[in-house]
């Protein structure tokens, strides 16, 4: 095949030009041209939330606020109940109990009335029903008034099943009184026995030990005794410091031992078992000695039992729906024969009848009830007491031996 003489030859450039916008932008000087940070991306899935709208945490501020506002009644109303649990009871004396009795007591416990722990504690449901009878009798106010539109009705019923149902409350406010009183009763025969005990078995040990060769363990089993009492004490009541109650009663590493152990009474108990088998004591007055114990371990087991089985919670349970159900429906059936005098009403019935309720509560737990520090200090001053006065006491017998063995010789001359 022939070729051309005057190939032609190729070319890489090209002919073809940038044709001219059709728009010409012009910067702009309000808009900066460079950015001043590099721009940030974020990362949207499908299976992330939606973000929040712009008032909901604004919407949750208010309602936390709002919420704790209206925990902030009950709060306060429970912090006067427990301080009033933990504060100290005293006994009585005949100054105290000639008080009690005085015909000025009903003007000074109504005068102390914002004082009473009982009825503090008893605000917020007493002004909860209060509110609402205020609140259905506003409606009830509107609705006679045409305020509201024809449809709404007047809240109203017949007062027949208040009638039939007051017997039924009356019994369950006694039935709960009583069986808290049952219980309170209980623990003081208790702890009776526990203070009559204790005093009894330092009593023998005063009395049967000898001091010769036992006195610095019988010093050591005294305190113990004394001691038991104590933690006992803190054992059943709550906020007790048993450090700085047995501080002054028991040595430094006995109260170690004694603040290391699960249960510090029966701790306390061991302690008195095992210096009981020290002494240097006939086995006959040893068992008697032991036999005293039993009555400790009687005290911790009703203790303990009062403490851990309270009334069955079915039956508080019961009563607290009964009250509150009866003082929801109390001024709709006072309307018709109250109208606005329902809201009074409804105020003093909540205060009277929580107030036997809240009593009923109260004395369930009976140690807080007690004066458990003051017989303590009793119990251990009488044993300070009978120590103080063992030898005192035995010097005058042994003098009045000695004076009438010297009277009634056969001699004239006292018998050596």
């Amino acid at each position: 095949m022939a070729q051309s003489s005057n190939p032609s030859k190729l070319s890489l450039s090209s002919n073809f030009t940038t044709p001219k916008p059709l728009l010409k932008l012009r910067p702009n000087p309000s808009f900066p041209t460079k950015l001043g940070r590099p721009p940030s991306f974020r990362i949207v899935s499908s299976l992330s939330p939606p973000p929040p709208p712009p008032n909901s945490e604004a919407t949750t501020s208010k309602t936390l606020n709002l919420f704790s506002l209206l925990r902030a009644i009950p709060d306060w109303a429970d912090r006067i109940q427990e301080r009033g649990m933990q504060r100290n009871r005293a006994l009585y004396n005949h100054e105290k109990w000639v008080q009690h009795r005085s015909s000025l007591r009903h003007f000074r416990h109504f005068l102390s009335s914002l004082q009473s722990r009982v009825i503090l504690s008893l605000v917020p449901p007493v002004l909860a029903f209060t509110l609402v009878a205020v609140v259905i009798a506003s409606y009830n106010t509107a609705v006679d008034l045409h305020c509201l539109p024809d449809f709404f009705p007047v809240l109203r019923a017949s007062s027949l099943p208040y009638q039939l149902t007051a017997p039924a409350l009356a019994l369950l406010l006694v039935f709960r009184t009583e069986a808290s009183y049952s219980r309170f009763e209980e623990g003081r025969k208790a702890w009776t026995k526990i203070i009559a005990g204790t005093n009894d078995f330092a009593r023998q040990v005063i009395a049967g030990v000898d001091n010769s060769s036992n006195e610095s363990i019988k010093s050591a089993l005294l305190q113990y005794i004394m001691a038991f009492p104590v933690a006992l004490k803190s054992h059943v009541m709550y906020g007790s410091d048993i450090g700085r109650d047995l501080q002054n009663l028991l040595e430094v590493d006995d109260l170690a031992v004694v603040l290391n152990s699960k249960h510090r009474p029966r701790c306390i108990i061991e302690f008195i078992s095992q210096t009981l088998k020290v002494l240097n004591l006939e086995e006959s007055k040893r068992t008697m000695l032991e036999s005293n114990i039993s009555c400790f371990h009687e005290g911790i087991g009703v203790c303990e039992q009062l403490m851990g089985i309270p009334i069955p919670l079915s039956y508080t349970r019961l009563t607290s729906r009964f009250l509150v159900l009866w003082h929801l429906t109390l001024p709709i059936i006072l309307w018709d024969d109250c109208h606005w005098i329902v809201v009074p009403a409804t105020f003093i019935s909540a205060a009277s009848l929580f107030c036997i309720e809240e009593v009923g509560v109260l004395i369930e737990e009976p140690f807080p009830m007690l004066a458990l520090d003051e017989l303590c200090s009793v119990a251990q001053n009488n044993i300070k007491e009978a120590i103080a006065t063992e030898k005192v006491i035995r010097a005058r017998l042994n003098g009045k031996r000695k004076r009438h063995s010297y009277e009634h010789s056969p001699n004239g001359w006292p018998d050596t």
